[in-house]
């Protein structure tokens, strides 16, 4: 008998073992805290709200960080500036494809990125600058229309190109300053069709800037804020067509009653409003998030910073980003935990600032990158824009414009 009860507790140690050893570890990893590294952050994307959530969701993941809101730092020209004057960098993020291709081409001086691929960097498709710098948010903008009685009374509207709208018969909404990113966005789209390699005029067509001049012309706009955005002079009725950017419009929509006694309707299922079909798509501009080089960093401070750009671009933190924010995630993962297969309309438009532009080895992106500051010139110096239509300026004689004294930097 002690032979046999010997024989099966042998069996019986033996059996414990195997299933011991069977079994799947499914302890999680211990998450290690690098907050006592101080992670200096520059970004434009950076309300109140936005700085306040990421540095207590950061101190929760172990990281300690500092941003500055956009009380100290207003917009990606700041943002850039500060970074470039002040070189404490460790992490930028926000901007824009024009903005971080000069990043990248090395236009400031003090900002050098690190070479780096983050474990995600795979799951945001196009919006990447590989080995540099890799998409957060993605960022449209929009032309809407009013259907209703307002409007254009159920019919459709479709332009081939964004600038079709000076032909369009309705009434439209321009902005009323040259500065913005959204304004400029918006002038990308306008002159996405008059693109022209071998033009003096900054790359655009003389024919471009002539019709961009008549929407500034024979827009509606305000002298004193009234319309901040497209939005409220569309929501209002005062316009049937007007442009306003993807990230807010679910937002305004919902509130649009609050600001109009005939407001727009219906987020899911529009009620009295349309998107306008337009051919060429529209102009999407991503946010990206990228390593500085800092100077006198350690090894091991730079493990930390790495840290935090897996952490920030995960798709786990980049879907709270968007459900707290409403904005759309490059992250396909965080797509797929905020929406599901229900993409929203909005961000199903095909993409042209992708698109090769003709004579070129750039996408439209990079193209816009490359004259962005030869266009602002222009709009400057020839008086696009004006806010007060009182001293609204002459429509130049196109024939006589010195294209070379217009583009010229400072």
């Amino acid at each position: 008998m002690r032979k046999f009860a010997a024989v099966l507790v042998i069996i019986a140690c033996a059996f414990t073992m195997l299933v011991a050893g069977g079994k799947k570890e499914t302890k999680e990893p211990e998450k290690k805290d690098y907050s006592g590294y101080t992670i200096r952050i520059y970004s434009n994307s950076n309300s109140t709200e936005r700085t306040t959530w990421l540095i207590n969701e950061a101190k929760k993941a172990g990281f300690t960080i500092s941003i500055d809101d956009n009380s100290v730092i207003s917009g990606d020209t700041a943002a850039v500036q500060a970074a470039n004057e002040k070189k404490d960098g460790d992490i930028i993020f926000g901007l824009n494809e024009t903005r971080w291709g000069q990043l990248i081409n090395g236009q400031y001086e003090n900002i050098k990125l690190v070479d780096y691929v983050p474990s995600w960097g795979g799951d945001v498709g196009d919006f990447k600058f590989d080995n540099k710098a890799y998409g957060l948010v993605i960022q449209n903008v929009l032309m809407l229309y009013r259907t209703d009685d307002l409007g254009t009374k159920g019919n459709k509207v479709h332009f081939k190109h964004w600038a079709d709208i000076v032909d369009c018969g309705y009434t439209w909404y321009r902005q009323n300053k040259v500065g913005g990113t959204t304004n400029a966005n918006i002038n990308s789209a306008m002159l996405y069709a008059f693109t022209d390699p071998k033009s003096p005029a900054g790359g655009i067509s003389i024919d471009g800037w002539k019709t961009l001049w008549k929407y500034c012309a024979n827009g509606k706009f305000s002298s004193d804020d009234k319309y901040k955005y497209g939005f409220d002079p569309l929501n209002a009725g005062d316009v049937a067509v007007s442009t306003f950017y993807s990230s807010s419009l679910a937002g305004k929509i919902d509130s649009a009653a609050e600001g109009s006694k005939n407001p727009l309707k219906g987020w899911d299922k529009p009620e009295n409003w349309a998107l306008v079909d337009i051919d060429d798509g529209t102009y999407y501009i991503a946010e990206y998030i990228g390593i500085l080089n800092k100077a006198g960093r350690t090894d091991e401070q730079t493990k930390a910073v790495k840290a935090f750009a897996e952490w920030f671009g995960s798709g786990e933190v980049q879907a709270k980003w968007s459900d707290e924010f409403d904005s759309y995630p490059c992250n396909t993962e965080a797509q797929k935990k905020v929406y599901g297969d229900n993409i929203p309309a909005i961000y199903k438009i095909k993409n042209f600032a992708l698109s090769t532009v003709a004579g070129t080895s750039m996408n439209y992106a990079e193209y816009v990158a490359a004259h962005s500051a030869e266009w602002t010139n222009i709009m400057t110096n020839l008086g696009f824009y004006w806010k007060d239509a009182a001293s609204a300026a002459n429509e130049p004689n196109w024939d006589t414009v010195d294209w070379a004294t217009m583009t010229q930097k400072k």
